[in-house]
């Protein structure tokens, strides 16, 4: 294409510079998003794999157990094998700071066997010399209060070698001296490291270990020393890869990026329809200059290469927009978020953001290839016309008539329904999200009949304006494509994520009040950090006053089968007033003195193992395997890899485990929670415990789930707003080009304020077909994200809500606000005057 024929196509998105800032901000938006996800998981994956690295050092194998641990004897069995060459203990421990009220990773080394494993663990004592080999002081790292700090650890809590840090213990503290550094950590793993018979000693865990790092010897596999030691190992402990561990925490994010991913892609298609309105708008106005440029001698492919130019360059402008856009967007979020998008998947690294030339240039692609399929139809549309008709005024209601095409569309909608009836690749729901592809071009195939047949609905009336404006989509229902294209797409993503949204946080809210039954729910920290509730501090809290009973909670890991999956367990009251939101089964199983103990299962687990109501359940409890049979299946929003629910006293019966980390206190009748909230900080101390209300919890968690879905919100008003101002510049393109006849209309003795009216009506009805039809897929696509993608990807079952005054509320605004976009856009072309307007018609 020559310089001249880049201009005459080119300088036109600059005339059109509304529609084309709209397109490019669409498809910036779509790039931005998705990128900013990839940028973000992508460090916080590398950061995550580098941190799996450094603890899994030159491990082959790697023996894990659950949480609580398993006897040190396994490891002197395991050190003895003919197969293993090096063997290194490893007692991983969560702590809670008190005064900090956060958390810190601690990790029990032996340094004697850590060097040969993993040596980047190895600490370095604050005098220089202290790890080298030697006496005195060189053997500081022995000492049962020292402790060593990453570079990451040392800036988070602001400590130096000599300063002093309380850890907590059960209820109790326990003072720790910063004795180094583990230098080898690097900026971006926040842990410190002590002597293992330092850890067991302080942590209370005496002859207890979580973890052991197998090197194998020269010439042994990993798969022959596996099922050699296998045999070793006790019920709920597994052997695995060092690969096999990470892909634990790897598989419970994947869901969540994906989801993410998809959604911004969803964001980038809407941007393309858009491309494709102004687009084809713009092929509309400048019919009889294409056609006289074909008079002169363009051929039909000149054109058509010109016109993907212009939509590969909004591509290209609103794709390095988007790029700039994302590296923003994943600063900001690092800096308020941290690298899991609040998910928290990844705690305790911290990543940078750092440069991505291959995932800046697939998502720039991306962009480009938006801008070509949003103009590749219009495109065609002026390739085909007729040089000698588009010339001649008036020729540009051809592009208007188009053809109805059910067949194509419910072709569409049958193979979105059949692609939800297939499983999931590798975890992904592939085929739900080709179904919400379909379910889109299925609505946009419609639109063309379903205007037709809603014109022909519609009664006449006795106003002229409703008759010329009814007739006029009758004729002509590619108007409503072109106007109503980016209308369904906006308004079927804001109604499906609008329901699924609902759905879920209603979903979210029964489910947080029935697992919340207590007045006050007290615990000295999470579930997964070192401090607990002793029995003795149990029965201190039970006989304040004001207390009327209490239900004490237990929570742990284990793992399952020959793959070693981690699940949850939660050890709790159960019986009728248990706060179980049971989607199967029943709170009291028939009981017995032969009947196999009661387990309930959520749907996460039900799925992973394929159980169902009344099947058999091993369970590894104390390092022996129990009989367990599934009494119901509940609902879990909080454990996305499986749990598993028992009652506390099979729990305690068969571990004689009683320790304590939640404690729910039903309080007598009339008494306030805060005089008894005193009276436990007296008890306990005012540092060792955390209360809160149900009702405060509950507000809490729901405040994180509409943060966590803000961006959801922001997505579906900036899809709105696009699909807005995409119905105004539609229809002052549309003004523009019928301008004759209007100026006919003008010599007929409508007034302008009667045109704008017409052009309000037309607006307004076309998009009263676009919100219809967007509502109905945005329906079925909710449908699909709640039944397909939501089982598929969190194995979580909610109860379908429609927000339906929500939903007319936005339907009406929308169709009025169209109404008023095209009378306000319109108005240019009702200036001109009546005989300036049709003195060219010929």
């Amino acid at each position: 294409m020559n310089a001249t024929l880049r201009h005459v196509f080119l300088a036109s998105l600059w005339r059109r510079r509304l529609a084309t800032s709209l397109s490019l901000l669409a498809i910036a938006l779509g790039v931005a998003l998705g990128l900013a996800v990839q940028l973000i998981h992508t460090a916080a994956l590398d950061e995550f794999g580098r941190g799996i690295r450094l603890l899994n050092g030159a491990a082959d194998l790697q023996v894990l157990g659950s949480r609580a641990g398993f006897s040190d004897e396994l490891y002197a069995r395991l050190a003895q094998r003919p197969e293993v060459d090096q063997a290194s203990p490893l007692l991983e421990v969560e702590t809670r700071l008190p005064e900090r009220d956060e958390t810190l990773r601690i990790l029990g080394i032996d340094l004697f066997r850590i060097g040969a494993v993993t040596p980047s663990l190895l600490p370095v004592g604050a005098d220089p010399d202290a790890s080298t080999p030697g006496d005195g002081d060189r053997l500081d790292a022995l000492q049962p209060d020292a402790l060593f700090l990453s570079p990451a650890a040392s800036a988070r809590l602001g400590l130096a070698p000599g300063d002093r840090l309380r850890v907590q213990v059960g209820t109790r503290e326990r003072i720790l001296r910063i004795a180094g550094t583990v230098p080898a950590a690097g900026v971006g793993q926040a842990l410190a490291v002590m002597d293992i018979a330092a850890a067991q000693q302080t942590f209370e865990r005496i002859g207890q270990i979580t973890r052991v790092d197998l090197r194998l010897k020269p010439g042994v596999t990993r798969a022959l020393a596996q099922t050699r030691l296998a045999a070793l190992l006790p019920p709920g402990v597994a052997i695995l890869t060092p690969d096999d561990a990470a892909s634990e925490v790897l598989g419970l994010s994947r869901a969540y990026r994906v989801n993410l991913t998809m959604l911004a892609a969803i964001a980038l298609l809407t941007g393309g329809f858009l491309v494709f309105s102004t687009q084809l708008l713009a092929v509309v106005r400048r019919r009889q200059e294409f056609a006289f440029l074909r008079a002169l001698g363009l051929d039909r492919g000149g054109l058509w290469r010109g016109l993907l130019a212009e939509g590969a360059v909004l591509g290209l402008i609103g794709g390095l927009l988007g790029c700039l856009l994302a590296y923003l967007l994943a600063a900001l979020a690092f800096a308020v978020i941290g690298g899991d998008l609040g998910a928290g998947f990844f705690r305790g690294i911290a990543p940078q953001v750092r440069v991505e030339p291959v995932l800046t240039l697939i998502y720039l692609a991306l962009g480009v290839f938006a801008g070509l399929a949003g103009a590749w139809l219009p495109a065609r549309e002026a390739a085909r016309m007729v040089p000698a008709r588009g010339l001649r005024a008036g020729d540009e209601a051809e592009v208007y008539r188009a053809r109805p095409r059910w067949g194509m569309a419910l072709g569409a909608l049958l193979l979105a329904a059949l692609s939800c009836l297939l499983p999931p690749i590798a975890g992904v729901p592939v085929f739900g999200y080709l179904a919400v592809l379909l379910i889109l071009a299925g609505a946009i195939l419609s639109l063309p009949g379903a205007t037709v047949a809603a014109m022909a609905g519609l009664r006449r009336g006795r106003s002229t304006l409703w008759r010329l404006a009814r007739t006029r989509l009758a004729a002509a229902p590619g108007q409503t494509v072109v106007a109503g294209a980016g209308v369904v797409a906006s308004v079927a993503l804001a109604v499906s994520m609008a329901i699924m949204v609902d759905s879920f946080r209603g979903s979210v809210d029964d489910w947080l009040t029935r697992m919340l039954p207590a007045d006050l729910y007290l615990r000295a920290s999470d579930a997964t950090a070192s401090g607990y509730l002793d029995p003795a501090s149990v029965a201190r809290v039970a006989a304040l006053p004001g207390v009327a009973a209490v239900r004490p909670v237990r929570f742990e890991t284990l793992r399952l089968g020959e793959t070693g999956a981690a699940i949850a367990l939660i050890a709790r009251q159960v019986g009728t007033d248990g706060g179980l939101p049971l989607v199967a089964g029943t709170l009291q199983p028939p009981t017995g003195p032969a009947s196999p103990h009661p387990a309930w299962i959520s749907e996460a687990m039900a799925d992973h193992l394929r159980l169902g109501v009344g099947d058999p359940l091993a369970l590894p409890l104390g390092e022996r395997s129990h009989s367990f049979r599934v009494a119901g299946i509940w609902r879990d929003y909080a454990r996305q890899q499986g749990s598993v629910v028992i009652e506390i006293a099979d729990y305690r019966a068969l571990t004689g485990d009683t320790r304590t980390n939640d404690l729910g206190l039903l309080l007598t009748a009339g008494i306030e929670p805060e005089p008894v909230m005193t009276a436990i900080r007296a008890t306990l101390g005012e540092q060792l415990s955390e209360m809160i209300l149900p009702g405060t919890l509950r507000a809490m968690i729901l405040g994180v789930f509409d943060r966590t879905f803000l961006v959801t919100y922001l997505m579906e008003a900036v899809a709105v707003l696009i699909g807005l101002f995409g119905i105004g510049t539609t229809f002052a393109a549309l003004a523009t080009s019928r301008r004759k006849e209007f100026g006919i209309l003008r010599h007929l003795g409508l007034r302008r304020r009667q045109i704008g009216l017409l052009l309000a009506t037309e607006a307004a009805l076309s998009a009263a077909v676009g919100v219809v039809i967007g509502l109905l897929a945005g329906g079925a696509i909710a449908l699909v994200l709640i039944e397909v993608v939501n089982r598929q990807s969190f194995h979580w079952s909610m109860d379908l809500q429609l927000p339906v005054g929500l939903l007319l509320i936005f339907s009406l605004s929308l169709i009025l606000l169209a109404a008023l976009a095209a009378r306000l856009s319109g108005a240019q072309a009702m200036r001109q005057d009546a005989v300036l307007a049709v003195r060219e018609d010929w």
